[in-house]
């Protein structure tokens, strides 16, 4: 009897640092074969390019399929089931896949996708990784304070439901075997000890935590835990699956946004983050072109934070916005220009 390769889902939500987390996986894989799926939110690619630019033999294109139409979680049957039986299909077959989910996906359609026929006796889920920002947690963008909740509802009865993506966060944790904190580099121990117990109130109990760093993880934390996740498909619930809604991304939107050519690197990132103020923007990504610079800016903000740098690719002077259903294009845009 043939193997089951392991599959490894990476989940976390935006800007937490899934794709630093896979890169570094590549750069360690050490001839491990890895095949990557990669899902974005919205109509633009991104993050498998930043993966198939990486430099390592492991990342060349023919190792990275990049899915863009719409939420992973939410076409499983059209998009990643054939997906994932066209990888099984090569010869030779992967070592191991890794999938890395639009930071808006629930991972437990995915853990359920794994029981469908042509797949659970070929593949298993090593593991649901779940990528946690501990510096936006210790700033209070994820407080479970149901004192607040309670207080909200009452000044405002339209409030009849939890934030969506504070929901979103609990299902990522509560679905996860490992839960990689990162850039805890920017918090001090009382705060990360703080986003511990946060992180401990929704993750599973078998659920293991370890701290990311800027270098990575070592290969064999990430991949080869072991956890046989499909197997617990019927026990993995999300928010919806108990209230026994169906998942949708009403709660938010994206879009692609031309932007001209900027005079400078700093005045980049000085217009990224005016449009990051406009309020429900969770995140902006891209690439933008900078004049007298020969290859464009990679442009990755999330909350405060904006980081911009000069790699190779494609697709510049397009960036990817995206928020809350009720975000403003027209006052982002306006942003952008100021």
């Amino acid at each position: 009897m043939t193997a089951r390769i392991p599959a490894t889902i990476v989940t976390g939500f935006l800007g937490a640092g899934k794709t630093t987390l896979i890169r570094n996986l590549i750069a360690r894989a050490d001839g491990k074969r890895i095949a990557l799926i990669v899902n974005e939110f919205g109509d633009l690619g991104f993050d498998g390019s930043l993966l198939s630019d990486c430099g390592e033999d492991a990342c060349q294109p023919d190792t990275v399929v990049e899915l863009t139409n719409g939420c992973i979680c939410c076409t499983v049957a059209d998009d990643f089931l054939p997906t994932i039986e066209m990888l099984l299909a090569r010869d030779p077959a992967p070592d191991h896949i890794v999938i890395e989910t639009s930071g808006l996906a629930l991972p437990q359609p995915l853990v359920r996708a794994f029981t469908w026929p042509t797949v659970r006796h070929r593949t298993t889920i090593d593991g649901v990784v779940t990528v946690v920002d501990a510096a936006a947690v210790a700033e209070g963008r994820f407080a479970h304070d149901e004192a607040a909740v309670a207080a909200q509802r009452a000044a405002d009865p339209s409030l009849d439901h939890e934030d969506p993506i504070e929901e979103l966060f609990e299902d990522q944790l509560s679905c996860a075997d490992l839960i990689v904190l990162s850039k805890a580099d920017l918090i001090d121990a009382k705060q990360l000890a703080e986003v511990e117990a946060i992180v401990r109130r929704d993750a599973r109990a078998a659920a293991k935590s370890v701290i990311g760093t800027p270098e990575g993880l070592p290969t064999e934390i990430v991949l080869g835990v072991g956890a046989a996740a499909e197997t617990e498909a019927d026990i993995r619930k999300s928010h919806h699956d108990l209230e026994g809604e169906e998942h949708d991304h009403d709660d938010f939107v994206s879009f692609v946004l031309e932007l001209p050519e900027a005079a400078s690197l700093e005045a980049l990132a000085a217009s990224v983050r005016n449009a990051m103020g406009e309020p429900g923007v969770l995140r902006i990504k891209g690439r933008a072109r900078v004049a007298g610079k020969a290859v464009p800016a990679v442009v990755q903000a999330v909350g405060p934070r904006v980081d911009t740098y000069f790699a190779p690719g494609t697709d510049a002077g397009r960036l990817v916005v995206i928020g809350e259903k009720h975000i403003d294009r027209a006052a982002i845009e306006a942003r952008f220009r100021a």
